[in-house]
């Protein structure tokens, strides 16, 4: 289960209920330590921020002080949650919008921020591509996600659950490779592997780590 960031999504009864859901889903994960791996994870934000697929503002209260952060999420139904979350909290602006068509103007981010959301995203690659285009020289992506198990059994499980999985997750992909997915537009500073306790086991393997544009992605960047 993801973060919005599902671009197709439309403001209806699904996605209504799903975000009324969300968080009761989520309680029990986010207890038995993915709350305090956000904040770990959140505490290397610096300067200006911009999170990617928002969904309901899970991550607000682990936010330094100092930090200037732009909340992105394009589902309505999470981001009317988002805006009741932020409301009031100085830094804090939300935005509707998706991962690949980020308001922000070219190398004008230091910190980008994906939790749980690479998952659901459509088009990763254009998104990642769109990351890279906002994040200044020397800016970092910080990621926490759920992604393709390296042991083979669980890995099978993942690719025969993947579609019912989506349907009931909203779209969130079990069996993605986003490891390798990341790979192609970032290197891979620091990465660690967890296990999202208190979830369904196709989605418990996961990985927490920093990241920095690539220099293809820079090359691509500077054309």
């Amino acid at each position: 289960m993801a973060e919005g960031d599902n671009v197709g999504s439309r403001d209806g009864l699904r996605d209504r209920l799903g975000a009324a859901l969300y968080e009761p889903f989520l309680r029990r994960g986010e207890r038995l330590g993915l709350a305090g791996r956000r904040g770990e994870l959140l505490r290397r934000a610096h300067g200006r921020v911009v999170e990617i697929g928002a969904g309901t503002g899970l991550n607000v209260v682990h936010y330094p002080a100092a930090a200037e952060v732009v909340l992105t999420e394009p589902v309505p139904a999470m981001y009317r949650r988002l805006e009741k979350r932020v409301a009031g909290r100085t830094g804090m602006r939300p935005v509707q919008a998706p991962a690949d068509a980020l308001p922000m103007a070219d190398a004008s981010v230091d910190t980008v921020v994906s939790t749980l959301v690479l998952c659901t995203v459509p088009d990763v690659d254009r998104a990642l591509a769109e990351l890279t285009r906002v994040l200044r020289p020397g800016g970092r992506l910080l990621f926490c996600e759920h992604v393709r198990a390296e042991d083979p059994k669980l890995a099978r499980r993942q690719t025969r659950l993947a579609a019912p999985w989506a349907a009931f997750a909203q779209g969130c992909r079990c069996d993605r490779d986003t490891v390798a997915l990341l790979k192609q537009r970032f290197d891979i500073e620091d990465m660690s592997t967890a296990r999202w306790r208190g979830m369904p086991s196709v989605v418990h393997p996961l990985i927490i780590g920093t990241a920095t544009p690539n220099r293809a992605a820079d090359h691509h960047h500077a054309r």
